[in-house]
């Protein structure tokens, strides 16, 4: 039997899902307008993490604004994180039971309000909202790569570069716009992040042609999943249903996916402020921040790449871990020295892990159900431990009054993530 060429392994949340003529006839003449759908997942994307970035260079005012500790402000950014996880588990029912196109607006309404609700000065609104922002970001990253796949399934891989080149695009900007943002609405934090909810909004704006178009595919859509009478000849013959959770390689490449999300979201959390707290002004720490988020670019186009053609990924574990490892200990050598060195060797080995991580999932899969069954524990488990870093690294750098701890821990989540991935990087399958 011939190997599966592994974009027919992609995951997409209407796996289980073949649509009826009038479902058909929907798509094609939502395709029939690539221009407009092209812009609404080029919005739709830039907002998967603006809302993050936007957050981390007014950190340290929003803490001191509430009077909040160092833990306590970590949660602003640890929060959306957790909700990540959560959100993850239902997206795909929500995409089968209402359709990609209405859970993808109502996911960048959910945003807006959850940005707008955040931004009101009380510390129930503020992780309230954060909340809110959590589940919408959950919907967008689970939700949208499946639209991508279905409507562009001989472009999936360009596509898939043009939504992720987006979304880290948006956080480029919110990271670099939000002090100036502060500065230009009288010092009010508040006002800086509330503005992101419009981005969200015109996003909002831009999808609705997709959900207008696409509406009678909702309810016209019948189950594949579980094939009976002459369905069952539409469902593969190497195709079985295999319990991933009891799969080691499976927990492998799920750990891989956790750790280097939570390296990722300790540097959202904290890289401003380890650069304030070390002598660099606010405006210059978030310039950084934002040049560290868009040479993640470079790192998440490339690396999945060489990963597509390598029988096993070992060599490209070992960089991107020693790129990560290397930025932390240049952190705690010459923070501000060294910054934007430090900013641009983290940026290559962040995109390159998310992109290696996203990339084993379909590797290591061996056929469609696998790789659908493995993202979503993958995306469960990896962002509920992602979780953990933000606070737990505020609460290290309260304890110690400074960053070595903190860093020297995200050093040994570096050797963790090599040794894990050098397992999940073997040429297996679930």
């Amino acid at each position: 039997m011939s190997r599966p060429d592994s974009g027919q392994l992609l995951l997409h949340a209407e796996a289980d899902v073949r649509p009826s003529a009038q479902g058909a006839a929907a798509r094609r003449a939502l395709l029939a307008s690539p221009v407009v759908l092209l812009i609404g997942i080029v919005l739709a994307s830039v907002n998967m993490r603006a809302a993050l970035a936007s957050t981390s260079p007014l950190v340290s005012e929003i803490g001191e604004a509430f009077g909040l500790s160092s833990t306590a402000t970590s949660l602003v950014t640890s929060v959306p994180v957790l909700f990540l996880g959560v959100g993850a588990m239902v997206a795909p029912w929500l995409g089968r039971r209402f359709g990609t196109e209405v859970v993808l607006l109502g996911a960048l309404l959910l945003l807006g309000a959850g940005i707008v609700v955040r931004a009101v000065p009380t510390v129930t609104a503020l992780y309230g909202g954060s909340l809110l922002i959590g589940l919408a970001i959950a919907l967008l990253n689970v939700l949208m790569p499946g639209l991508i796949k279905r409507d562009f399934p001989g472009r999936a891989a360009s596509m898939t570069s043009v939504y992720t080149g987006a979304m880290i695009a948006g956080a480029t900007v919110a990271a670099a716009a939000s002090v100036p943002l502060e500065r230009a609405f009288g010092g009010s934090w508040e006002a800086s992040l509330a503005f992101w909810s419009l981005l969200a909004v015109v996003a909002a704006v831009a999808w609705l042609p997709q959900v207008l178009i696409a509406r009678g595919r909702t309810g016209h859509e019948v189950r594949s999943g579980v094939p009976t009478g002459s369905d069952r000849t539409r469902i593969p013959a190497h195709v079985r249903v295999r319990s991933v959770w009891r799969s080691a390689l499976a927990w492998q490449v799920t750990l891989f996916m956790g750790l280097q999300s939570l390296w990722t979201y300790v540097l959202i959390a904290w890289l401003p402020t380890i650069f304030t707290d070390h002598g660099m002004s606010r405006s210059t720490a978030g310039v950084v921040f934002a040049f560290n988020n868009l040479i993640q670019v470079a790192g998440a186009f490339v690396v999945p790449l060489l990963a597509g053609r390598m029988r096993s990924q070992r060599p490209l574990i070992v960089l991107v871990t020693t790129l990560v490892a290397a930025g932390y200990a240049g952190l705690m050598a010459t923070p501000v020295s060294g910054a934007w060195l430090w900013a641009a060797v983290l940026g290559v080995g962040q995109g390159g892990a998310v992109g290696l991580a996203l990339t084993l999932i379909v590797l290591r899969s061996g056929d469609a159900v696998t790789a659908a069954r493995l993202s979503g524990m993958a995306q469960t488990v990896g962002y509920l431990l992602a979780a953990v870093g933000p606070p737990a690294a505020g609460a290290v750098y309260e304890a110690t009054g400074g960053w070595t701890l903190p860093i020297i821990l995200m050093l040994g989540v570096c050797a963790a993530a090599l040794m894990v991935g050098l397992f999940a990087a073997r040429d297996r399958k679930v």
